[in-house]
């Protein structure tokens, strides 16, 4: 569970430092390729946050330990490009999952909602 958030901390945080990772080079047009070939541009399926062999400080925390060193996108799992995305569930009807995971969201804004008119 800690693992996970710090994940999800990182990757909030440099969110404006992927730009580099997500620009796409302009490739010459070859007089054999077809219109359709020309328009798709080759965009990775898997981009992290941090180029390959970047020092992740703060994540060793035992003395004497190797640096930490991010490691290049195809060498990680599937899974873990899977993380981030937000869990959808599908609409089944009165008082199936999604009807369940609504009225949990709704009772925790009005909690928070209550707590924070206490202080007002």
């Amino acid at each position: 569970m800690f693992f996970r958030s710090a994940l999800r901390r990182t990757a909030t945080l440099s969110r404006s430092a992927r730009s580099y990772a997500t620009k796409i080079p302009a490739e010459p047009v070859t007089e054999g390729a077809t219109v359709a070939a020309q328009a798709t541009p080759k965009v990775p399926l898997n981009v992290s946050s941090c180029p390959a062999n970047t020092v992740l400080t703060g994540l060793n925390y035992l003395k004497g330990q190797p640096p930490v060193i991010a490691l290049p996108d195809e060498e990680y799992p599937p899974w873990l490009w899977d993380i981030q995305k937000p869990k959808v569930l599908p609409d089944d009807g009165p008082g199936g999952l999604f009807e369940k995971a609504q009225l949990k969201k709704d009772r925790q804004q009005r909690i928070k909602d209550a707590n924070f008119m206490k202080t007002q």
